[in-house]
């Protein structure tokens, strides 16, 4: 997490907003002392963090024997250039948003485990409406009991949940000169760096950073 305060976000709503919208996560544990990743989709509930990973995930383990977990979810960045500003003296950088949820890790029994599959899937078969919704009602029978029982389902207690937003709020001057060049990017995530920094300059003006 970026140490400078200008770039913290720490109201919950916001970051559980982010967290919902981008709802992929990479997923940290220790084993012996090693650090241990994983992606995972993941469904936030308040404070509570769920998500499954294959059994064979070396993580998969080292969760199970309990301890703490830190899931971290990005969203767009995007490289600034110095020559973008009109200050002189200047170094390149870079722009991104990040959310950091941190806690003790249990793991879910199979019937939770499927219930987080289920609430995955309603989640982001919304999205697709008119199509109407997949559920696992649809699969043959004993099919998904199968493949449940290759996955193990996880939920975190969120004890430390922080944000970075780093839109160049440190240089507020620079700040429409940069999503300018931004945002005639061809790439998209630096067009959605742009739009984000409209926002958050948006906010800093209404005294809302927070």
């Amino acid at each position: 997490m970026h140490p400078a305060a200008a770039f913290r976000v720490t109201d919950p709503l916001r970051l559980a907003a982010f967290v919902g919208e981008r709802a992929f996560a990479v997923v940290v544990g220790v084993a012996g002392g090693r650090p241990l990743a994983a992606h995972a989709p993941v469904v936030l509930n308040g404070r509570t963090l769920r998500f499954h990973l294959s059994g064979a995930n070396p993580l998969t383990e080292a969760l199970r024997a309990g301890g703490t977990a830190l899931a971290v979810v990005t969203g767009p960045d995007a490289y600034v250039s110095p020559d973008w500003y009109a200050a002189a003296d200047q170094v390149p950088t870079w722009n991104y948003v990040s959310v950091e949820m941190e806690g003790p890790v249990s793991p879910l029994a199979p019937e939770a485990t499927a219930r987080l599959l289920d609430d995955l899937s309603a989640q982001h078969e919304a999205p697709l409406a008119p199509k109407a919704p997949w559920t696992r009602a649809k699969m043959s029978a004993g099919r998904f009991e199968t493949m449940l029982a290759a996955i193990q389902g996880f939920e975190v207690a969120v004890e430390r949940f922080e944000g970075v937003w780093k839109l160049s709020q440190n240089k507020p001057a620079e700040v429409g000169r940069v999503a300018g060049q931004l945002a005639a990017r061809p790439d998209i995530g630096a067009r959605r760096i742009a739009a984000l920094m409209a926002d958050q300059a948006a906010l800093e003006k209404a005294g809302l950073r927070r």
